[in-house]
């Protein structure tokens, strides 16, 4: 069984940054794409970006793009999403989660293991 605890979130003013980390426990970390999603108020959980086992390769939605950084460090078994010029759209639980595959992960079904969210909010 694979843990994900996510931490980082919180409030922050429009323009601001955050730093999300995800800790993962009980699978071999290395081995498997990682992704990052959210979900805002009254919408679908959306897809954000994801990173391949080995960190060399990673993709965004196009709507953090620019702003928001996927990276991983397997020797700690912790992947991070750095948020710069955060937006209030960009309100929303976000999740970390662990892909079936070692290759970039788009979509939520390619993901077996998630964590519990940490909510970030941003003010305008």
């Amino acid at each position: 069984q694979v843990q994900l605890v996510e931490s980082g979130g919180g409030l922050v003013q429009a323009g601001g940054s955050l730093r999300l980390s995800c800790a993962a426990s009980g699978r071999t970390f290395s081995s498997y794409a990682m992704g990052w999603f959210r979900q805002a108020p009254g919408k679908e959980r959306e897809f954000v970006a994801t990173i391949t086992w080995s960190g060399t390769t990673t993709s965004y939605a196009d709507s953090v793009k620019g702003r928001f950084t996927i990276s991983r460090d397997n020797a700690k078994n912790t992947v991070y999403l750095q948020m710069n010029s955060l937006k209030p759209e960009d309100t929303a639980v976000y999740y970390c989660a662990q892909s079936t595959y070692g290759s970039l992960s788009y979509y939520s079904n390619m993901y077996n293991f998630w964590g519990q969210g940490t909510q970030v909010t941003v003010s305008s």
